[in-house]
Formats: structure tokens, C-alpha cells, sequence
């Protein structure tokens, strides 16, 4: 995934959402690769991350304070019949329970449905990661279903189940 240099910021009540750029990539490898995020999200695909990936996959860097916090991105299945855009995030430890994490998805949710014209949005949590289902909750996601043995665990050993979870465009809360 990618964010295209030249994408959009976004502006939360709290957050503000830019594309990656090469001077945030140290940062956000440091984020990511605290135990407290590895453990959902494990290490780096590529060198490259998170500057690399296909050009229908966008991530921004999310800052607070005007210091980089994490990271939200987004992918969009692009047929007609089936459009809609998934997001996922992560946000560093120090800032875990600050309601951070609802304002940088509920701002990306806001893009995708207001500027891209998305009518449906999924996000698809570990079902264990307790505090991120109740922040996707309280920006309007619903569960749709538990998907068993859905992923790898970040030490590729086991599997560990998902939760589907889905907000149409008049749930954005």
C-alpha cells in the first residue's frame, strides 16, 4: 500500500492525516515494531515500507501535536458491484486511549464516504484486540461476523480469528 505524494490532508478534531512521506518511515517503523503493535500487525512486508505497494492502496501518516502518531490507510475494490473500501490503523502505545484512534478513522471514514463516494466501509480487527472493536464501535462499525482462522499471528505460527466488521454511510457516527 501507498499513499500517493500528492493525496489529500485530512483534518480530524484532534488528528491531522497526510500522506506518507520518506521522513516519517523511520518513525512509523519504530511504531510498528513496539511489541503493543507488532503483536496485531507484525513486522514490515519490505525495506520499503511504508512507501512501497500498488498504486490502489493509500496511507497516510497520522500526526497529533504535530508529532507522527501512526499510521491509516485504505484500499478500495474498485467493482461496481461490490464497491466499498476497507481501512486499517495503528497508533503508537504512548497515545493508546486517547480517543486518537476514533478521529483518524472516523476522519478517513468521513473521505471515503464524503469525497470518494463510498456507501460501505470495512475494518477487520484480530477479534482478541478488544480495544480496537470498541473504538471501531463508537465511530458507527457493527459486527458482521467472526471469520475463523483468518489470519497469521505476527510469529507466523498460528492462526488467530478476525472480526468482519462493516458501517454504511448514515452510520458514520
Amino acid at each position: 500500500m501507498r499513499a500517493a505524494p500528492d493525496g489529500p490532508t485530512l483534518h480530524g478534531e484532534r488528528v491531522l492525516l497526510r500522506p506518507v512521506q520518506d521522513a516519517d518511515r523511520a518513525v512509523l517503523v519504530a511504531i510498528r515494531s513496539r511489541p503493543e503493535v507488532a503483536r496485531w500487525w507484525g513486522p514490515p512486508e519490505t525495506d520499503e515500507w511504508p512507501l512501497d505497494g500498488d498504486e490502489d492502496e493509500h496511507r497516510f501518516t497520522v500526526v497529533a501535536d504535530g508529532r507522527v502518531v501512526g499510521l491509516v490507510q485504505y484500499g478500495e475494490e474498485p467493482d461496481p458491484m461490490y464497491r466499498h473500501a476497507g481501512i486499517d490503523v495503528f497508533l503508537s502505545p504512548d497515545v493508546h486511549g486517547r480517543g486518537l484512534g476514533r478521529d483518524a478513522v472516523r476522519t478517513l471514514a468521513r473521505h471515503l464516504i464524503d469525497d470518494l463516494g463510498h456507501h460501505r466501509l470495512v475494518i477487520d480487527p484480530a477479534a482478541d484486540n478488544i480495544a480496537a472493536v470498541r473504538a471501531y464501535a463508537a465511530v458507527g462499525f457493527r459486527s458482521v461476523g467472526r471469520m475463523r482462522r483468518y489470519e497469521r499471528d505476527p510469529d507466523g505460527h498460528g492462526w488467530r480469528d478476525g472480526l468482519l466488521m462493516d458501517m454504511l454511510a448514515d452510520e458514520l457516527q
